[in-house]
Formats: structure tokens, C-alpha cells, sequence
């Protein structure tokens, strides 16, 4: 199963975070993915060079309370959420969280 490793300690504030989403699940796209949660839900979904849609794949949070200090209780809430996929947006995603 296709991984990806999200490295808390690569980033201190939500831009970074997705500039590090762009680095490690997009490739050789023609245009830069809006910074929002619904271009990273977008992402998640597949068709962005990495994976294609509806691809099972595995995220690894690595140094995920560093993370969470940097980005705060409500925005992580929001990344869980969307990685979560309650809104049913077709992609099949694990999280696996390493502090």
C-alpha cells in the first residue's frame, strides 16, 4: 500500500503543512494546488501524479505533537477531520499518528 510520511518537524505553521502535502503527494502537476482544506481534501482523493482516485494509501504523522503545538487544538481538528473523510469524499486513507 502507497505511504506517505507527513513530518511534523518539516513545518511550523499551516502553509507549510501544505507546501509538505504539494511535496509529498502531488507530482509533476502543471499548477499549484490551493492551500485550503478543500484542495488537501482534493489531494487525498487522488488524480494529483501521486495516487490515483479512490487508491488505498497510508499517512504517516511523524512528530505529530510538534505539529499539533505548531498548528493548534482547531486546526488540527479540521486536518483530522478532512483526513478522516466523515463527509464521504471517496478516498481511503489510514492515519497512523507517531508522536
Amino acid at each position: 500500500m502507497r505511504t506517505y510520511i507527513i513530518d511534523g518537524s518539516s513545518f511550523s505553521d499551516i502553509e507549510g503543512f501544505y507546501s509538505e502535502v504539494d511535496r509529498i503527494m502531488t507530482k509533476e502537476l502543471g499548477f499549484k494546488t490551493g492551500h485550503n482544506l478543500n484542495a488537501f481534501r482534493d489531494i487525498l482523493y487522488g488524480g494529483l501524479g501521486a495516487h490515483a482516485p479512490e487508491e488505498p494509501f497510508v499517512i504517516k504523522w511523524i512528530h505529530y505533537d510538534k505539529s499539533r503545538q505548531d498548528l493548534g487544538d482547531s486546526v488540527m481538528l479540521a486536518v483530522l477531520d478532512t483526513i478522516a473523510d466523515h463527509d464521504n469524499s471517496g478516498y481511503d486513507c489510514k492515519l497512523e499518528i507517531y508522536r
